[in-house]
């Protein structure tokens, strides 16, 4: 029973929070932040696979997946932080080990930076990058965005909030036999939960890529200052996020361990026997 996944609700402030659990209550802690457009949804097949030697966590955010969607509540990278700075303090975690991906990177980044001690180590995989140089080519269709007045902006940003807009953001231009192991259940799960206000929220956090960007050199000093262990396992056929965006953590973390595998922005739906044994084995080292 160690490796079932418990589902689990916890209040944190006033957010009614859900969260996913596996592993016993007294082995090493991995954290599992999620990205956008998922929730916690993203780490239910992992889970199981580490959960005989780790306790893993990994919560919905607020206005996502089956949390709360509060209306007094900062929907911002920074407000997620905040949030998770909460929820770990709320469980008693003191030190765990941090799975970044997607926008999860930024959020459990700025977790990371609040109390470095905390941190035993870190997993990159397609997580935000913190280098404006080696971002992928559609993030340029974000950037043009960011030219136009701000009521303008929120409106070009809307159009791309729908379930076909989900599809897209899931399948990520992979060719057919690669997007064949991507599961319809992601897109459709995840756009039956966007209300109004969900709509809304994902617009302030799409938009807010751009106060985001002065972010950068904050999120490099950390890592090039207190260089946690790392291990950077990524899928270089993601438009957002391509080989040059893994690479770029070398020049802040040299020792970190970096492995390309042939797939995309969701490793875990196509690659989870990879990615899970390299975390065993990485984990095994370094947070055991």
């Amino acid at each position: 029973m160690t490796s079932a996944v418990r589902h689990r609700r916890v209040q944190v402030g006033n957010v009614d929070t859900f969260y996913r659990e596996a592993g016993p209550p007294d082995a090493p802690v991995v954290l599992l932040p999620h990205g956008y457009p998922c929730s916690s949804y993203e780490f239910r097949n992992l889970m199981p696979r580490l959960a005989d030697r780790w306790r893993l966590v990994a919560p919905d955010y607020p206005g996502a997946g089956y949390s709360a969607t509060p209306e007094d509540f900062d929907y911002s990278f920074d407000g997620y932080a905040q949030f998770l700075d909460r929820f770990v303090k709320t469980l008693g975690l003191s030190r765990f080990a941090l799975y970044l991906h997607d926008f999860g990177s930024p959020i459990g980044a700025r977790l990371a930076i609040m109390a470095p001690e905390r941190i035993a180590a870190q997993i990159i995989q397609n997580g935000d990058i913190p280098y404006e140089d080696a971002l992928g080519p559609k993030y340029a269709e974000i950037e043009e965005t960011w030219t136009l007045p701000e009521s303008e902006m929120r409106a070009q940003l809307a159009k791309a909030i729908d379930e076909e807009t989900f599809k897209e953001e899931f399948l990520n231009a992979l060719d057919e036999e690669r997007a064949d192991r991507i599961p319809p259940d992601l897109w459709k799960l995840h756009w039956s939960l966007v209300t109004p206000k969900r709509k809304e929220i994902a617009i302030d956090l799409i938009a807010g890529l751009k106060q985001n960007r002065a972010w950068f050199p904050a999120h490099r000093q950390y890592l090039a200052t207190h260089e946690p262990p790392t291990l950077i396992v990524w899928g270089p056929h993601d438009h957002y996020m391509p080989e040059k965006s893994a690479r770029a953590y070398l020049r802040d973390l040299p020792q970190a361990e970096l492995h390309l595998l042939d797939g995309g922005h969701w490793l875990l739906e196509t690659h989870l026997d990879e990615v899970s044994g390299l975390m065993r084995d990485f984990l095994g080292r370094v947070h055991a």
